[in-house]
């Protein structure tokens, strides 16, 4: 065995098991194994194990839950003048270049049966445009229309980094600034067994995963992003999750009702198509705002119903959030350095290992603990937080699965409705069925109207319009 220094340190934390193979180790492979083990922070491992593996998963804690107050659309009742001067203050920040985007890009498309990153699978009914590329002309057409370019951050993942710094390379950016895009890795946790102790994927390796998309916090301030927003004049952050080709990713009334109100983190909401709808319930807990999972909300409270027979907890969460930079910041602070800290949860899972020997080993049943966190759970931090309303058509249907529910069929289907709804809203003739589908395949490019209001000034300019036809892009 080694005298490393580093290896010291895990002998001395009692996970000296990480190192067992080390004298069957190729220089390379020592190389790999102790940069990996540098990555952990070894008393965040040993306050994890304290605090989360005494027992059982913890039981979330649902007493004194109501449901949480948001702002209604005035479609829904809502105040028009209040979205007004929302919208307005939102545009304000853009011209003055205080906003930036941030996806949340770490995934691998393999439950699509593809092979890539999830940001390169196409998505759009016409031209197959990704949905990196649907993201970068709806920043850039913003950039263009508030005179001020934006910044976009992308978080990847230490399996998808290369290839999607290659894709946009490849693509020159889509159009944007090079200088104006930025890619970090996403953190990593080592998987442990139910004593705490850190399992190998195989000899050389660490059994490594991401840290949940709440890592994306302590992300940002570890990769310098932070401090470069600072150098901008950037103190808004947009998140949004690579999955949502359709997501309203630059929303000036978004963004102005979280300025609007002192906001350090705002949240959308839908409202649930049902029930039983699996997304998280935007709720109320002595005086906090919180995101409970559609897995820990009883189905008996999912279907509580009020006087007026909707239901009550009808607040669904889509992980759309604008963030405020130093809150950001101030989350990103590792355990006991602030008074905040993201908390992780465990997840009970079938870990490839290996034995003594160094022999592969496939549990059947659970054999040890992941730990990540999620960025919903910033919420109860955050100074005056905010949850608006948003339309279901105008901002949400992820690409998830292959076929069925939230899949590339049912999200190609979504745009045709919204781009539908948008040229039969200012005179063009296009035949639809009851749900708004076209009865012809057609596409907006985010370049020629990135939402409603783009889209209506790009279409006034046109003369005479386009017939609508079969294939039709409008660029």
């Amino acid at each position: 065995m080694s005298d490393h220094p580093l290896i010291e340190q895990f002998t001395a934390a009692g996970q000296g098991q990480v190192f067992a193979h080390w004298n069957l180790l190729d220089p390379a492979a020592r190389d790999t194994l102790l940069a990996e083990a540098a990555e952990i922070d070894l008393a965040e491992i040993a306050r994890l194990t304290r605090m989360l593996l005494g027992g059982a998963a913890a039981q979330v804690d649902l007493s004194e839950l109501s449901p949480a107050p948001y702002e209604k659309r005035p479609e829904h009742g809502g105040e028009a003048a209040a979205w007004a001067r929302a919208k307005a203050e939102g545009e304000a920040a853009l011209r003055a270049g205080r906003v930036a985007a941030f996806t949340v890009a770490g995934g691998q498309g393999t439950r699509l049966g593809y092979d890539g990153p999830k940001g390169t699978f196409p998505v759009t009914p016409v031209r197959g445009k990704t949905l990196f590329q649907v993201f970068a002309e709806k920043i850039l057409a913003a950039g263009r229309h508030y005179g001020r370019p934006l910044h976009w951050f992308i978080m990847t993942s230490h399996q998808n980094h290369a290839a999607t710094e290659a894709f946009f390379k490849e693509n020159g950016f889509f159009g944007l600034a090079a200088e104006r895009v930025h890619f970090f890795r996403q953190g990593r946790m080592p998987a442990v067994d139910f004593d705490g102790r850190i399992l190998l994927e195989s000899p050389g390796h660490i059994a490594m995963s991401p840290d949940g998309h709440g890592g994306s916090l302590r992300a940002l301030e570890r990769s310098g992003a932070l401090d470069l927003m600072a150098r901008e004049g950037i103190d808004t952050l947009s998140y949004f999750q690579v999955d949502n080709p359709l997501v309203r990713c630059i929303d000036p009334a978004f963004i102005g009702w979280h300025l609007l109100r002192g906001s350090e983190m705002s949240s959308k909401m839908v409202p649930k198509a049902y029930a039983g709808e699996k997304v998280g319930h935007f709720c109320q807990q002595r005086g906090k705002l919180v995101v409970v999972e559609y897995s820990d909300l009883p189905q008996a409270m999912q279907e509580e119903t009020d006087a007026a027979g909707g239901l009550r907890y009808l607040a669904g969460s889509i992980a759309i959030h604008v963030l405020d930079r130093e809150f950001v910041r101030r989350m990103a602070c590792p355990a006991g350095a602030g008074e905040a800290t993201l908390p992780f949860h465990r997840a009970d899972k079938k870990i490839p290992t290996v034995d003594a020997a160094g022999q592969p080993v496939k549990p059947e049943k659970p054999n040890g603990v992941k730990f990540e966190m999620f960025v919903f759970d910033a919420l109860p931090f955050a100074r005056n937080p905010v949850v608006i309303e948003t339309l279901r058509a105008d901002d949400f249907s992820p690409v998830k699965n292959a076929e069925g529910v939230d899949s590339p069929a049912t999200c190609r289907a979504d745009q045709q409705r919204q781009f539908a709804r948008w040229l039969r809203a200012h005179g063009a003739e296009v035949p639809v069925d009851a749900t708004g589908l076209p009865a012809c395949t057609i596409e907006v490019s985010p370049l020629f109207g990135y939402d409603e209001d783009t889209f209506a000034a790009s279409w006034r300019k046109l003369s005479p319009p386009p017939p609508i036809a079969e294939g039709l892009c409008l660029e």
